[in-house]
């Protein structure tokens, strides 16, 4: 059975994209449709004494205008070593900090200002770290698009075009999707939803819904491993 998920690239995003890259067999970056301003494209959230903190990744001319593949990074190395600063400054203390700050500096420092492949490269490199590696990353953009599709359609011709016995989503689009459409194409629809689940950071009360950078800072391999299989795929 071939398991096709689709998702637009995201910086260091949250568990539950790991967990549906986890879920798949082909992941499919979902680059050619339009940006979105205040979405979780290129920022998300750390912890700083105990609470969340936003971290946002310059990009240039942000519009919604654009599509994802035509917006270029205005990370300058200034702005680089000021993030590495802030990871540093948050995380120093934690655990796994020496086996993890150098894989997230050298994606930071990734020489592109393509937004989609220097994320791209991100994605890959900590799917390497997390042993992640029975997956294939391709771009929605090198998949044939037949004129006019979009929406759920557009997602249906994808995965027609990667020949997908199933397609995984994320649990928040349920409402947006017909699985009855999917099923005339022979393809199955579930969704996926993250389980509850805790680790300890600093000794504080739990903080959910992190950047993948919290997680690797304060978890094993084999604790993220487990991690990464409190999912449930549900119709």
């Amino acid at each position: 059975m071939k398991k096709v998920a689709i998702m637009q690239p995201y910086l260091f995003p949250y568990i539950g994209y790991w967990q549906l890259i986890n879920a798949a067999d082909i992941f499919v970056i979902f680059d050619d449709v339009s940006y979105i301003k205040k979405g979780w494209i290129n920022r998300n959230n750390i912890l700083i004494n105990g609470k969340p903190h936003l971290f946002t990744i310059p990009v240039e001319k942000i519009s919604q205008n654009k599509l994802i593949n035509q917006t270029k990074l205005h990370f300058d190395v200034k702005e680089k070593e000021k993030f590495l600063k802030t990871i540093t400054m948050a995380y120093s203390r934690s655990p796994y900090f020496k086996q993890v700050y150098p894989l997230i500096k050298s994606i930071t420092l990734y020489n592109e200002e393509d937004l989609t492949l220097y994320i791209k490269n991100s994605i890959e490199k900590i799917s390497e770290y997390l042993d992640l590696k029975k997956v294939k990353f391709i771009l929605s953009s090198t998949v044939s698009n037949p004129q006019g599709l979009k929406a759920q359609d557009r997602i249906i011709a994808i995965n027609k075009s990667l020949q997908a016995d199933l397609y995984i989503n994320p649990i928040g689009g349920i409402k947006l999707y017909q699985p009855e459409l999917f099923q005339k194409s022979n393809i199955k629809l579930r969704f996926l939803k993250t389980l509850e689940f805790e680790y300890e950071q600093f000794g504080k009360n739990f903080v959910p819904n992190l950047s993948i950078i919290d997680v690797m800072m304060f978890n094993s391999h084999n604790e993220i491993k487990n991690i990464l299989e409190k999912y449930e795929l549900i119709i």
